[in-house]
């Protein structure tokens, strides 16, 4: 690709990407084909995996907030049949690491909202750490049982559980999520400070 492919191409091809545009869309822009689009989006996306995995190491983090962005491969959860979920289909979950101060994402892992990627993202989480954290996480089951396995004591963790308010909506489908009512704190271990706890800035930037 790389000597068919003019440079100026791939690099407004990846930049229209990072913006969100289209995969049709980069091809009616740039002239590209839109299999040559993607090729190069998984190409740059592994070499970007690869500079994450080497460079996000020994970090000097004191906070992280940790959050799970939605997404689907090919059709929703709800939509793929059993043997589309085997082969990949369905519901993805992307969680990630933040760092509030620095706005640096630490780590990273796309999986299933299950016990197996939780752990798998809070094992990676703690390889990258260089000293104890301040933790904060929304309340998924998973994660208390995940991070005492991995951090045990050395951690100082909090979950911030949002309560929502029920709406009558007459049988309708709702497009938005329902009112907010409370946002309680809860300390799981160590000696987080309630203040600090929080996970505004990583649903922020998901």
């Amino acid at each position: 690709m790389a000597n068919v492919l003019p440079r100026e191409k791939q690099i407004a091809a990846v930049h229209a990407l990072c913006e969100g545009t289209s995969i049709r869309a980069i091809e009616r822009m740039t002239g590209v084909h839109r299999d040559t689009v993607m090729r190069l989006g998984v190409r740059v996306g592994e070499a970007c995996g690869l500079l994450h995995d080497e460079t996000m190491r020994d970090l000097p983090c004191t906070h992280i907030q940790a959050d799970e962005v939605w997404g689907f491969v090919g059709k929703k959860q709800r939509n793929a049949t059993e043997a589309e979920q085997v082969a990949g289909f369905g519901d993805v979950w992307t969680f990630v690491g933040f760092e509030p101060e620095t706005k640096l994402a630490a780590s990273y892992v796309v999986g299933k909202r299950d016990y197996l990627h939780t752990h798998r993202f809070v094992t990676d989480l703690a390889s990258r750490m260089r000293s104890r954290i301040h933790l904060s996480t929304d309340g998924m089951t998973e994660y208390g049982a995940t991070i005492a396995d991995v951090f045990g004591e050395a951690i100082d963790y909090g979950q911030i559980v949002k309560v929502y308010g029920s709406t009558d909506t007459e049988g309708q489908r709702r497009y938005s999520p329902p009112p907010v009512i409370s946002v309680p704190k809860k300390v799981i271990s160590g000696e987080p400070n309630e203040d600090e706890i929080s996970t505004s800035l990583v649903e922020r930037q998901n």
